[in-house]
């Protein structure tokens, strides 16, 4: 069976718990893992699969321009970096990845700027999406789920 194959199908077997959050499920199954049981053997499935994006604020030109001035201070970094190990002696190294940082800054909040004004009003926000389930599920091969429930009553005894 190819790595495509056995990571396309949605797992077979017998839920043998349900839970709402998925730190939930991850603690059920890190349970069966301290108990020996072969977690190989499970899944986690989450259902009701919704995208979330959680609005986080207001975009202007200026804080785009500060966004792209940012991820340009960084690029800069890295190219300054590079070129500092490959200069020839006598080169004021600081001055060269302080100058590309620098560079790399100010062409990021010209490209950030320009960009969101050309984008016409279009998104003017930010925000942070993610994939959310409404439930997640436990799977377990037949051959041992009914081990696997009787492992996970003694962690629901405890808790």
């Amino acid at each position: 069976m190819s790595l495509h194959e056995q990571y396309s199908d949605i797992p077979r077997g017998q839920v043998i718990a349900t839970y709402d959050v998925y730190a939930e499920a991850q603690r059920a199954v890190d349970f069966l893992s301290d108990e020996g049981f072969p977690v190989q053997n499970v899944s986690i499935v989450g259902s009701d699969l919704k995208m979330v994006e959680k609005v986080t604020g207001r975009l202007t030109r200026g804080r785009a321009a500060a966004a792209g001035a940012a991820s340009g201070a960084w690029f800069g970094l890295f190219v300054g970096v590079l070129l500092a190990l490959f200069a020839k002696d006598g080169t004021n190294v600081i001055a060269l990845v302080v100058s590309a940082l620098l560079y790399g800054a100010a062409f990021g909040a010209i490209f950030g700027f320009v960009g969101h004004a050309l984008s016409g009003g279009k998104r003017d926000f930010t925000s942070r999406s993610k994939i959310a389930s409404s439930r997640y599920e436990i799977v377990c091969v037949w051959a041992e789920a009914d081990k696997a429930r009787e492992v996970l009553a003694k962690l629901q005894s405890t808790a």
